[in-house]
């Protein structure tokens, strides 16, 4: 206790976004919760992003959900991409972030805790090689083991391959970002046997689209995943 007291009068507990001290280590300070928006009541039961109304026992969809045909059977997503969240998933994805991961992945979990079933596995969306290689790691793969971790459930962080190196989808419209991810993820030759049988959930720092989730998806199922879901850190989604 006396070392761990005079470590916090050296290196006091800061903010993950603003630096400013805070009370525990990882954690944001009031101002950066306040102006971080995670997803809390209603929800689409397939992407998770916050719908207006209250809580039932019936499931609700979103338009974008009831539009397109969702491979998968449920999403959740711990925050709408904007503001903090936007600076989280883009410090992930670029900005070497690893201190991000842990309580990410403790909001991410209490977002999806409605999917965990006994058995799951969790699956991360893979990189191409080439991406891998430029970055260093895949944040999906750290967000899938620090949710496994916390959830008590098994995660194989190669059981899908991205085999063919789509261009960057920021700029392409729905339809050419799902035509461009088409037969692009397959499950890995010997580890994807893994997701037979199994319910897979399928983990991913921000979901815009969902073409590469859903590419992912298909992929699953075609090793013989028997359910898919989503959980995303974040969800792209327009204002209710």
């Amino acid at each position: 206790m006396l070392m761990q007291s005079a470590l916090r009068l050296i290196y006091p507990s800061e903010c993950l976004l603003c630096r400013d001290m805070t009370e525990s280590d990882f954690g944001l300070c009031g101002p950066c919760w306040r102006d971080t928006p995670f997803v809390v009541g209603l929800v689409c039961d397939q992407c998770g992003v916050p719908l207006l109304g209250e809580e039932g026992d019936l499931e609700a969809l979103c338009d974008t959900c009831m539009t397109i045909a969702r491979p998968w059977d449920r999403g959740r997503a711990a925050m709408t991409y904007g503001d903090n969240a936007r600076k989280m998933v883009l410090g992930l994805k670029h900005g070497d972030r690893s201190d991000l991961v842990e309580p990410a992945a403790r909001w991410m979990a209490r977002a999806g805790a409605p999917l965990f079933e006994e058995g799951a596995l969790f699956v991360p969306v893979p990189l191409h090689w080439t991406r891998l290689f430029a970055r260093r790691y895949n944040q999906a793969a750290m967000l899938a083991q620090a949710v496994a971790r916390s959830a008590g459930l098994e995660v194989c962080v190669d059981a899908l391959v991205r085999k063919k190196r789509t261009a960057v989808l920021r700029d392409h419209d729905t339809e050419q970002r799902f035509a461009q991810l088409q037969d692009a993820i397959v499950p890995h030759p010997k580890r994807g046997v893994r997701m037979a049988g199994r319910c897979v959930i399928l983990i991913d720092d921000v979901m815009t689209s969902g073409a590469t989730l859903a590419a992912s998806c298909e992929a699953a199922h075609r090793a013989g995943a028997e359910t898919v879901h989503i959980l995303t850190l974040a969800r792209a989604a327009k204002e209710p």
